[in-house]
């Protein structure tokens, strides 16, 4: 599954994107967040406080608990604020 990191999250990461295997175990957006935390310290600080990351699967903004079956790639971002 592709991963696509933006602002913030990116920078902490320190990659745009990256395309990994999930395991079996992994089917939500919050399983996912879970997943990754425990890749390294840098997702650990990316992803310290989940609540207020969004995420989008297939380009559509979904909530943590929506399920990544079928999903071609999945986005994470910091909330956005209008100007």
């Amino acid at each position: 599954m592709k991963i696509l990191y933006f602002a913030w999250v990116r920078e902490r990461i320190g990659k745009a994107e990256e395309t990994i295997v999930l395991p079996e175990t992994v089917r939500t957006v919050a399983d996912l967040i879970a997943h990754l935390t425990g890749r390294g310290e840098e997702y650990a600080y990316a992803f310290e406080n989940p609540k207020v990351i969004r995420a989008a699967i297939d380009q559509v903004h979904v909530k943590p608990a929506a399920m990544l079956e079928g999903a071609k790639e999945v986005a994470f971002f910091p909330p956005m604020t209008g100007g």
